[in-house]
């Protein structure tokens, strides 16, 4: 009885194996007859097919000319902490675009406002600047960093925002100049009276320390020109080896460098708060080539011949199913 099982068992795996070996072979000639009716509807189509060609190629290409999208960048420090500011203006300038709210645009001083398709603003990240003496800051993103990822951490909106650089970019469609889009926003961005006050404020706090810097730092020159005549008035060996060996000069020297230093930055400082949002460099109409920016005339020829082979694909289909249900 074991024995009519294993036999019946055998049997029934030869007749699957038998229907499976067919079925592929089935579907591999239905694969080779695809490719064929292919082939012949290019056959029977290659005039249409070119034609649609050559008239997506040349769509493309006049679309290619006409329609040139440019990038524009500007990179700005905000000062006096306005960086929120910043980004809510820019916010606001989006929003305004895309409503297409063109009155407001112009209203702002901007010339051909219809051009402008995009505004966005990033930071520039740079952890080293961030954490150049500053402590804190060292403190802060070693701490955050014990139980997070770093880069995460250096991305994060919160910390981004803290950085000094920041980097505004706008698309125009076509070619712009710099009064007619980039000085009126730069001019919309420095339009707050509350930072106008603040930037007043820190400016005369910021001459105020200058100006007591270099007094000290003129103070420090007397002494030591008077140390200068003094030594080199002495006769005696052993008075230039008691100046020599005296500390407090050289406490003295190592207050002057710090304070020369601080003047420097001090007066780059000065320099950056000339404006609430103070523009580092700018570039203006750099050819846009990203998603389908200059692309059209191969996007165009492949969309024509691929919609004309999708519609002939459904023609066959149509026909065939007609075929199957003797509808024709």
């Amino acid at each position: 009885m074991n024995n009519n099982s294993n036999a019946t068992h055998s049997e029934d795996q030869e007749i699957d194996l038998s229907q499976v070996s067919k079925k592929i072979g089935n579907a591999f000639q239905y694969f080779l007859d695809w490719i064929f009716d292919g082939v012949l509807f290019l056959k029977r189509n290659i005039i249409i097919i070119s034609i649609l060609f050559i008239i997506g190629a040349g769509l493309g290409f006049y679309l290619d000319k006409s329609e040139k999208v440019y990038s524009n960048q500007i990179i700005v420090i905000p000062n006096f902490e306005s960086v929120d500011y910043l980004y809510a203006k820019v916010e606001l300038l989006n929003a305004k675009i895309k409503e297409r709210d063109y009155t407001f645009l112009t209203g702002l001083g901007i010339k051909e406002p219809k051009k402008i398709s995009k505004i966005e603003i990033e930071p520039i990240i740079d952890i080293y600047r961030f954490i150049d003496n500053s402590e804190e800051n060292f403190q802060m993103i070693k701490l955050m960093a014990e139980d997070n990822d770093m880069q995460k951490i250096l991305e994060d909106k919160i910390t981004s925002k803290n950085y000094k650089f920041h980097t505004i970019s706008f698309l125009t469609h076509g070619l712009t100049q710099r009064n007619n889009t980039l000085e009126p926003l730069m001019k919309f961005f420095n339009d707050s009276d509350y930072y106008k006050n603040v930037q007043k404020e820190k400016i005369k706090n910021l001459e105020l320390k200058i100006q007591t810097n270099q007094e000290t730092v003129n103070q420090i020159n007397g002494i030591l020109n008077q140390f200068s005549e003094n030594t080199s008035s002495q006769q005696k060996s052993d008075k230039l080896v008691y100046y020599n060996e005296n500390t407090q000069l050289n406490d003295v020297i190592k207050t002057k460098d710090q304070l020369v230093n601080e003047l420097g930055y001090l007066n780059v400082q000065m320099n950056d708060f000339k404006e609430i949002i103070k523009e580092s460099s700018s570039t203006i109409n750099v050819r846009n080539t990203k998603s389908v920016n200059g692309k059209m005339k191969l996007i165009l020829p492949v969309l024509f011949v691929g919609l004309f082979l999708l519609a002939g694909m459904l023609r066959s289909f149509y026909k065939k199913q007609m075929i199957k249900r003797n509808l024709v």
